[in-house]
């Protein structure tokens, strides 16, 4: 949840994981989802992303696009 909702929980994520998260959720929803994992795994795109993005080295960076 963003500091500007109150959030004080951080969870430090990789920028190119947090683009595509925020690529996938409202930050309402990532309000209500937490830090609970399998919740954000749930959402196929991310999934999808994930698993592509697993092999790829520490520093590397993509442009993540916004689902139409």
């Amino acid at each position: 949840m963003p500091k500007a909702k109150k959030g004080r929980e951080t969870v430090p994520v990789h920028p190119i994981c947090h683009r595509a998260i925020h690529a996938n959720f409202t930050n309402a929803q990532l309000a209500r989802i937490g830090a609970d994992r399998g919740a954000l795994l749930a959402e196929e795109a991310l999934a999808r992303f994930v698993e592509w993005v697993a092999d790829k080295p520490p520093d590397f960076h993509a442009p993540t696009r916004k689902p139409r």
